[in-house]
Formats: C-alpha cells, structure tokens, sequence
C-alpha cells in the first residue's frame, strides 16, 4: 500500500505546478484525498481534499481560487493543480488518504506519501 506524490518543482511567482498523488495496493474510490504542505521551520498545514462519497472539494483559504483539487479514479490518482504561486507557497507537499470524509485532522488519515518539494522564487 503506497501514495506517491511527484510533480515539485522550482516555479517562478505567478506560475503554475501539477501534483500526483499515486495510489499503489488500494483503490482511492474509497478514500477522501488530503493534501497537506510543510514549510521549513513551520507546522504541516492542510491544503485541499476532495471527498469519496460525492467529490466534494475543500481548500484553505490561502490557496482558494488558485489551487485545485480533482481525482481520476480510472487512473487511481489524484491531482492538485496550483496557479499563481506565491513564495509562502513554497513547502512539502503531501498527499494522503482517509476514510470516506475529508478531515484537516491528520491522525485521521491512514496512509501518508513522501513529500514532494514545490519551490516559488524568482
């Protein structure tokens, strides 16, 4: 069983990056997705989740409008796309999976990927 996040990068302010989050050993139809972001020196964050029972969408507000979240389950991967990066985007980027329900509650979820680094700077 294993999540795999890919699609970090070094972005310039105001550009855009795609994140995966693979599934490997699971099917995601039955798992909300989180993802969740730490920055150096800083407490892991949540960002985005998209529900399993109906593919509700959450964001935080710091990223509403310019992020978002969608799963394609024929594909067992979720996505998270990000426009108009800022620097205080620049973190870890984590995806992982939970019951049925998004939650920003991380002892909730159940399998965790390795991060993935998003870097903004000019």
């Amino acid at each position: 069983v294993q999540l795999q996040a890919s699609g970090g990068g070094l972005v310039r302010p105001g550009g855009s990056l795609r994140l995966s989050c693979a599934a490997s050993g699971f099917t995601l139809d039955y798992y909300a997705i989180g993802w969740f972001r730490q920055a150096p020196g800083k407490e892991r964050e949540g960002v985005s989740c998209v529900s399993s029972r109906d593919g509700s969408t959450y964001y935080a507000d710091s990223v509403k409008g310019r992020f978002t979240i969608s799963r394609d389950n024929a594909k067992n991967t979720v996505y998270l796309q990000m426009n108009s990066l800022k620097p205080e985007d620049t973190a870890a980027y984590y995806c992982a999976a939970v019951g049925l329900s998004c939650s920003w509650y991380e002892p909730d979820y159940d399998y965790w990927g390795q991060g993935t680094q998003v870097t903004v700077s000019s």
